[in-house]
């Protein structure tokens, strides 16, 4: 789960970060209010949208640009405001549809002498918690790494011993900071990992961290991810998610305990387990297209989550087609045929159908889906099945 920027501040200031002030407004007229209650007299208005790229982002049918806006007063603060809320954002991680700004982060201004990248993550390789910073704050990390890897500082935090004040103050001396700015880069990095570990996130990153001219470090935008699996733990977590800014399929999906996660291409893919998953995306790829989803039902879904999970594949309006790619162990073939059967009579099936059906009570299953009337093509196995799906969903669209 994502959260906002605010909300990741305010999280980061509870465990030590120094952090900007500033309050989340939901109307210009708010925006104006908070800014009059600040310090200083330049000011930061931001849009509060679960994406990147915010300040190279353009509003669609607007003439106004940037999701982050630099007022130089508290009327510049509410005409940015009155430009940039209940508008559509696009930026480069959006998507040519955007995202809807409905509410903005007003803070305080500072004067920025450098500009640096620092972030926590996990390091699956390694299966260590990991540091990661450079010098070239306000960029994309990737691009630094792309281009000039040599920038690009990292260690690893071992889990036994957990975060060690002497790995900061090498990062910190090989970032060039000096003097106080050595302790402050202790204190940024301690406050990421304790953020971290005590709310099991996945990531926290603050790009840019920024030294001010008067030589302090502040934490000038934060991101923070959360691993779902240990909300179980953290039940407060839950009241930081804003579902107008999640995809409403994995929403769906979310209710009847589906893994989904929605992709950019045509061939909806239904499977058992996720490793069965990734396979079945992989030959999809080799096969010249492109799958739509990620979709991982189960070892034991009942008939009603199978049916919820083909509802939100049909309801997808960029697929051209579905593959359910089946192999029955704790799963019954037989009930995946019923659910597919129910759900296509009740959704109506418009696209071509593929089923792959293998394991416990497969002759049952396939038996089921070549009484049901329905037009779907029954694949041998999975290569069968993506050459079959693949050829269906070109020829739909020649027809």
């Amino acid at each position: 789960m994502n959260i906002h920027e605010y909300q990741a501040k305010t999280l980061l200031k509870s465990c030590g970060m120094p952090v900007p002030e500033g309050h989340v407004a939901h109307s210009a007229a708010e925006a104006k209010d908070i800014a009059r209650s600040l310090p200083g007299d330049v000011f930061v208005v931001k849009a509060q949208i679960h994406a990147g790229g915010r300040g190279a982002g353009k509003y669609v049918g607007e003439p106004a640009t940037g999701g982050v806006r630099l007022a130089r007063s508290v009327g510049e603060v509410e005409t940015f405001a009155c430009e940039m809320i209940d508008r559509t954002l696009v930026t480069k991680q959006t998507g040519p549809e955007g995202r809807l700004v409905r509410k903005l982060y007003v803070e305080a201004g500072c004067q920025i002498g450098r500009e640096l990248y620092l972030s926590l993550l996990v390091d699956r390789e390694k299966r260590r918690l990991t540091i990661v910073t450079s010098q070239d704050g306000g960029m994309d990390i990737e691009d630094v790494a792309a281009k000039t890897p040599e920038r690009v500082l990292t260690a690893s935090i071992d889990p036994g011993m957990g975060f060690q004040e002497w790995q900061a103050r090498d990062l910190a001396v090989r970032l060039e900071l000096r003097g106080k700015q050595i302790r402050q880069f202790i204190q940024v990095l301690r406050a990421a990992y304790d953020t971290f570990t005590t709310y099991d996130a996945s990531l926290v990153e603050i790009n840019p961290l920024v030294v001010t001219k008067d030589g302090d470090l502040l934490a000038l935008d934060a991101k923070m991810s959360f691993d779902e699996s240990a909300f179980f733990r953290h039940r407060d977590l839950e009241d930081l998610r804003d579902e107008n800014e999640e995809d409403p399929r994995e929403q769906e999906a979310a209710r009847f305990g589906l893994s989904y996660i929605g992709l950019d291409g045509t061939i909806g893919c239904m499977v058992n387990g996720a490793g069965l998953a990734m396979a079945t995306m992989d030959i999809i790829n080799a096969e010249g297209e492109q799958p739509a989803n990620f979709l991982d039902v189960g070892g034991g879904a009942s008939r009603e989550k199978v049916a919820a999970a083909f509802r939100i594949l049909l309801a997808d309006p960029k697929v051209e087609g579905v593959l359910v790619n089946i192999f029955g162990g704790i799963m019954r073939c037989d009930v995946i045929a019923d659910a597919v059967i129910g759900a296509s009579h009740e959704v109506g099936l418009k696209v071509p159908l593929v089923v792959r059906l293998a394991g416990t009570n497969v002759e049952e299953g396939l038996t089921m889906l070549k009484e049901s009337g329905l037009p779907l093509i029954v694949a041998d196995d999975l290569g069968d099945a993506a050459r079959k799906i693949v050829a269906a969903v070109r020829s739909g669209r020649k027809s």
